[in-house]
C-alpha cells in the first residue's frame, strides 16, 4: 500500500504516462487549431507578484490565490489565471509585433477552491486572445476558434452551446434602474451567480438595490430585440462562417472578473451537468491598467480547462472514439526481439542505426523468453516485431497487427520503414 503521507495534496494530480497522455492529446489539439487559426504561442512565470492579480480582478478570485511571501519578502501569488500576465507582456512588447496580436498559450493555473468535479486547484488551460483589435471581427474570430476547438475533439451542436452575452446591456440596465455607479460590480456578480444561487438567497441579495429577481428572469428570458448591437454583428459574422447553430445570446452570463467589458460568453455541454467547459470576454481597459496607462490596447480572449473537457470527452461516444484512437499504445514503431542471446551486440547496432534515422525503437534491457518479448511488444503498441536471431544479418520483420512476416536483411528493413514513415 503506498504512503498516505506521500498522495498528491488535494486538488493535485499526479499523471502516470496514460493520464499524461490524455494530457498531451487535449494540448495537440488546442495547438493545432489555435495554428490553423494563425495564433502564436507564448508563456509567463507561473510565480507572479499578488499586486498582478488584485490591481482588476475582482469577484471571488483573490479570496482563491495561493499566495505567500518568498524569501525576499515579496508578496506572491501562483497564477490563477493567464489574463493579468497577458497584460502584462503585451504592454512591455507590443511594439515588436504586428496589431492585432493572435496569441495563445497552455499552461498550469493554481486556485485554493474546494475540489469537485472538473474542479480542482492545479488545472491546466488554453487560452486564446486577440490584442490591439477592438472590432467585432476579432470576437467572432475567437469565438470561431473556440468552437472549432470543441469540433476538433469531436462535439457537435448537438452536445454544447456557446452562451453569448454582452456586459454593456447590464451596464444600461443598472443605470436605467437606479444602481449606483460605485456598486455596478456589486450588481454584475449577482447576476454572475444569478443561475447557481437559491431564489430567497438571489432576491436578498437584488434586494440591495430595490430589484426584483422575476423582474430580471423575464429580461433574461426575453431581451429586447436589438439590445446588444454588438452581438448581432458578430453573430452574422458566424452566420457567415457557417457557426451559428453552436451559439446563443444569453443575457445570465457576465463572468466573474471585473476587467470584462463587452461582449462575455462561456461554453456549456448541452444537458448542463458540468460547469462551464470555457469562458471568456473583451476586457479592453486591462492592458491601460497594467501599462499605468502607458498603453491603451483593447483586446479579447477566453480560457478552457482541462479538467472539464475531459470529463465531457468521457461523456461523449464520438468524442471519447476519437480520444481512444489518439491514445491506443504506440511508444514505438519497431520493438526488436532477441531470439539468440549472443546476438546482444549485434541488436544494439541495429538499434543505433535505426534510431538515427528517425525510427522510433524499443530492445528487450535483460534476458527474456521471445514469447515475453513478443508479448510486450503487443502491449506497448509496437508497430512491428524485428526477430534477431543466429542467422543474423537475415531478420524477421513481423507485423503485429496483420501477424505477417517475412525475412530481410538490416537494409531491407530500413528500406521497409522508412518507406513507412514517409507514407505516414
Amino acid at each position: 500500500m503506498p504512503d498516505a503521507r506521500f498522495s498528491p495534496l488535494p486538488g493535485f494530480r499526479d499523471f502516470a504516462p496514460q493520464e499524461y497522455a490524455l494530457r498531451a492529446y487535449l494540448f495537440s489539439v488546442w495547438r493545432r487549431v489555435a495554428q490553423r487559426y494563425g495564433f502564436a504561442e507564448w508563456e509567463a512565470p507561473t510565480l507572479e507578484s499578488t499586486e498582478l492579480y488584485l490591481k482588476k480582478s475582482g469577484g471571488e478570485l483573490p479570496t482563491q490565490l495561493f499566495r505567500f511571501q518568498d524569501q525576499g519578502e515579496r508578496d506572491v501569488t501562483l497564477r490563477p489565471e493567464l489574463t493579468a500576465s497577458l497584460g502584462r507582456i503585451a504592454a512591455a512588447c507590443q511594439r515588436e509585433y504586428a496589431k492585432p496580436l493572435k496569441w495563445f498559450e497552455i499552461g498550469s493555473c493554481f486556485r485554493y477552491e474546494k475540489p469537485q468535479k472538473g474542479r480542482l486547484r492545479e488545472f491546466v488551460q488554453f487560452n486564446a486572445d486577440i490584442l490591439g483589435e477592438a472590432s467585432e471581427g476579432a470576437d467572432a474570430e475567437l469565438l470561431a476558434l473556440a468552437i472549432d476547438c470543441m469540433r476538433e475533439f469531436g462535439f457537435t451542436a448537438q452536445d454544447f452551446v456557446v452562451r453569448v452575452s454582452d456586459r454593456e446591456v447590464w451596464l444600461r440596465y443598472a443605470a436605467e434602474h437606479g444602481v449606483p455607479e460605485e456598486r455596478v460590480g456589486d450588481f454584475l456578480a449577482v447576476i454572475d451567480k444569478f443561475e447557481r444561487d437559491r431564489p430567497e438567497y438571489c432576491q436578498e441579495k437584488l434586494d440591495a438595490f430595490g430589484l426584483r429577481r422575476e423582474d430580471l428572469v423575464a429580461f433574461i428570458q426575453n431581451p429586447p430585440a436589438g439590445c446588444s448591437a454588438h452581438f448581432d454583428r458578430v453573430y452574422e459574422e458566424l452566420c457567415a462562417r457557417g457557426l451559428e447553430d453552436y451559439v446563443q445570446l444569453d443575457l445570465s452570463v457576465v463572468r466573474g472578473l471585473a476587467y470584462y467589458t463587452g461582449l462575455v460568453f462561456e461554453i456549456f455541454d448541452k444537458g448542463h451537468t458540468l460547469r462551464a467547459v470555457a469562458g471568456g470576454g473583451r476586457y479592453d481597459g486591462l492592458v491601460g491598467t497594467l501599462s499605468g496607462g502607458a498603453v491603451d490596447m483593447p483586446a479579447t480572449g477566453f480560457a478552457m480547462g482541462d479538467a472539464v473537457i475531459a470529463h465531457l470527452i468521457e461523456a461523449c461516444p464520438a468524442a471519447r472514439a476519437l480520444r481512444d484512437a489518439a491514445l491506443r499504445p504506440h511508444s514505438c514503431d519497431v520493438c526488436l526481439v532477441l531470439a539468440a542471446p549472443e546476438m546482444r551486440p549485434q541488436m544494439l547496432a541495429l538499434a543505433s542505426v535505426l534510431r538515427d534515422a528517425g525510427v522510433r525503437v524499443d530492445l528487450p534491457l535483460a534476458p527474456a523468453k521471445m514469447g515475453n518479448q513478443l508479448k510486450r511488444a503487443e502491449k506497448i503498441g509496437a508497430t512491428y516485431a524485428v526477430i534477431i536471431g543466429a542467422e543474423y544479418p537475415e531478420v524477421e520483420l513481423k507485423n503485429l497487427a496483420t501477424r505477417e512476416s517475412a525475412h530481410t536483411t538490416p537494409d531491407g528493413l530500413m528500406t521497409e520503414l522508412l518507406g513507412e514513415a514517409d507514407e505516414a
